[in-house]
This record gives C-alpha cells, sequence and structure tokens, in this order.
C-alpha cells in the first residue's frame, strides 16, 4: 500500500512541476521555476522510493507517466482553461489501456 501513495504523490509532485513549467514563462519568471524545480525533484525522489520498494519499474513508469498525463490535463483545463476534446479523452483512454497492459504483463522487478 505504502509504494502506491508514493507513487500518487510523485504523480501529483510532477503534475504541480509541469504547471509551474508553464507558469514560468520559459524559466524567465523565479518562483515558478523554482516550484518546477523543487516538484521535480520530488517526484523523481518519490518515484525512486517506490522502485526501492519493490514496485517494478517499468510498471512504475507506466502508471506515473499515464496518471501524470491524465492529470495535467485535467490541471491544464482547470488552471489554464485549455479544452478537452473528445481526441484528448480519446488519447487518455488509450494510455490507460497501455498502462493496464503493462501492469498486467507479470514484468517482474528481477532480471531473468
Amino acid at each position: 500500500m505504502v509504494p502506491w501513495i508514493l507513487l500518487a504523490l510523485a504523480i501529483i509532485a510532477e503534475v504541480f512541476a509541469t504547471v509551474m513549467l508553464k507558469m514560468s514563462d520559459g524559466l524567465t519568471r523565479l518562483l515558478p521555476s523554482i516550484g518546477m524545480v523543487l516538484g521535480y525533484g520530488l517526484a523523481f525522489y518519490l518515484e525512486s522510493q517506490v522502485i526501492r520498494l519493490g514496485v517494478p519499474m517499468a510498471v512504475t513508469y507506466a502508471v506515473w507517466a499515464g496518471g501524470g498525463i491524465a492529470l495535467v490535463v485535467l490541471a491544464n483545463r482547470v488552471v489554464f482553461a485549455e479544452p478537452i476534446t473528445p481526441m484528448t479523452i480519446g488519447g487518455m483512454g488509450l494510455i490507460l489501456a497501455g498502462v493496464l497492459v503493462v501492469q498486467l504483463s507479470g514484468v517482474s522487478s528481477h532480471p531473468a
């Protein structure tokens, strides 16, 4: 249970950092730039702990990337009023399908 909570926190930190990246205006605004660096740093640290706790790296990354993309789409809608189109929803569905395939593939954290 703990690895999945840490992974959720990593995703949230990564989404925060991505929003800060946009708000930094090409890294020309100091506070959003600092938020971006801190957010990505925390996200990578948390992801490293999830892997250390035994969640296979392929699964960790698939969930992190898929969850991050979905939450970035939602954050962009809320923070920047960017539209969510049917194509966007379809793309997120494909990402979810890919994450599920990786999760169900029986990927092991141990070398063969």
